[in-house]
């Protein structure tokens, strides 16, 4: 792991490029009456983009027209009806807008999305988080008016950089005035936590260049704020072993990012994820990141039921993104998963340590016990060696539950701890991938 921390972000388990058709496929109201959860999560995907960055391997597509856009959210109602009385049942205690840019939509049709989610699939925004991703030339005075009026909690913006070399190095083109004008406007706008990501690792970047980038975050006093390394993979613009860097600082521009951000007082909750404590006026249903019941709207977003996870197909390439989204837009029916992944005892069990042991909270060994009959220690004993090394550590307080906790050290090397988890079936799959 040492040697090779960087090898790739677990940021949900199995990876996509582990999804393959799923045949005979499924019936979605059979998968969903199983699902015995207090509450679900419901996504929105927009897979449109102004540009594509050069670092990008996310289901997006540069494409700016109104009348395009308008025939996906046309498309995402009719997905929306057909299936609001499968996860009727239960009421949704967290709603997201991801991308892609949600919000290059035209204000009327970003308005319509929460038309969607309260008026057919059900969501009760004075109980629910909500959460929208936006970037900095998209953000307007109209559109925040409609964010704030549709009480959204959250508001993620990628920044990456200040420095216009480093953005554009990344074939992200933008002037760092633009990016203050929208951190004034947000900042303004009060939401109850801002966002922004910032990307170390860049062509080069260097640590004062990098605590230039996190010096000027932290002028805004944003509620929380993420920091990604920077990866390199297939079918992106930038090319592996093509990125300017004769060497790779990005660990040490990490901990000088660490250090720095735990001044300032944010608090680290993942490798990635450095906050402020939160307080919300809302009556928030509770919901575990660890739990299933994620119902995702539109082309790219991935559902989650505890059994089944499934999605539309996964591309990078223009043509092939393209080419799936007028698939999506010109589809009559949403009602089977054809393709994703089936989970198995163990895929779950993995599934289950992975989303909560990469975060700061840890995984609580009675959750686990309760859920599958035994300690993971039992199931899993190379986990030990996490111990053994100082990468985690048992906590075992006085009336508390036992938590098995990454170390400061370990959380620093977490993508190298998911890679080393994953099962040997879902890695071959996904080295097995073959996309465009």
């Amino acid at each position: 792991m040492k040697s090779a921390p960087y090898r790739s972000y677990l940021y949900s388990y199995p990876h996509k490029t582990a999804y393959r058709e799923l045949d005979p496929p499924y019936d979605l109201q059979s998968l969903w009456e199983q699902e015995q959860l207090e509450s679900y999560f419901l996504y929105m995907h927009i897979p449109f983009c102004g540009a594509r960055c050069g670092f990008c391997n996310l289901f997006t597509l540069p494409d700016k027209r109104v009348d395009v856009h308008e025939q996906y959210v046309d498309a995402l109602e009719r997905q929306a009806k057909q299936w609001a009385p499968l996860v009727a049942r239960r009421p949704f205690s967290r709603f997201a807008i991801g991308g892609g840019t949600p919000t290059l939509l035209q204000p009327d049709q970003l308005n319509r999305l929460f038309d969607i989610a309260e008026n057919i699939m059900g969501l009760d925004p004075r109980h629910a988080s909500i959460s929208v991703e936006t970037s900095p030339d998209t953000v307007t005075p109209e559109r925040l008016e409609i964010l704030k009026r549709r009480g959204t909690d959250r508001v993620s913006m990628g920044i990456q950089s200040f420095v216009e070399s480093e953005s554009k190095a990344i074939y992200r083109p933008q002037k760092p005035e633009l990016v203050r004008e929208a951190l004034r406007m947000l900042v303004d706008y009060d939401f109850p936590l801002l966002n922004v990501d910032l990307i170390y690792g860049l062509p080069e970047q260097t640590i004062e260049t990098w605590l230039y980038s996190v010096e000027q975050a932290l002028s805004y006093d944003p509620g929380e704020i993420f920091i990604y390394p920077l990866y390199i993979r297939e079918n992106t613009i930038l090319k592996p072993g093509h990125t300017g860097l004769e060497e790779d600082i990005r660990l040490e521009l990490y901990h000088a990012a660490r250090t720095r951000l735990e001044a300032a007082g944010y608090t680290q909750y993942s490798m990635r994820r450095f906050a402020k404590p939160l307080s919300s006026s809302k009556s928030l249903l509770p919901y575990s990141c660890q739990e299933e019941g994620m119902a995702g709207l539109g082309c790219g977003a991935r559902s989650y039921t505890q059994n089944v996870h499934y999605a539309s197909h996964y591309g990078v390439s223009a043509a092939t993104t393209r080419s799936i989204i007028e698939d999506y837009v010109t589809a009559d029916r949403h009602d089977q998963a054809n393709y994703g992944f089936v989970l198995n005892l163990e895929e779950r069990e993995r599934r289950f340590i992975l989303k909560a042991i990469l975060h700061r909270e840890g995984l609580t060994i009675t959750d686990y016990v309760s859920r599958f009959g035994a300690s993971p220690l039992e199931h899993f004993p190379e986990l030990q060696n996490l111990i053994w090394t100082g990468m985690a550590e048992l906590i075992d307080n006085e009336d508390q539950p036992q938590v098995l906790q990454l170390t400061t050290e370990g959380l620093a090397y977490s993508d190298g701890i998911g890679d080393w988890f994953i099962s040997e079936d879902v890695y071959a799959l996904m080295e097995g991938y073959v996309g465009s």
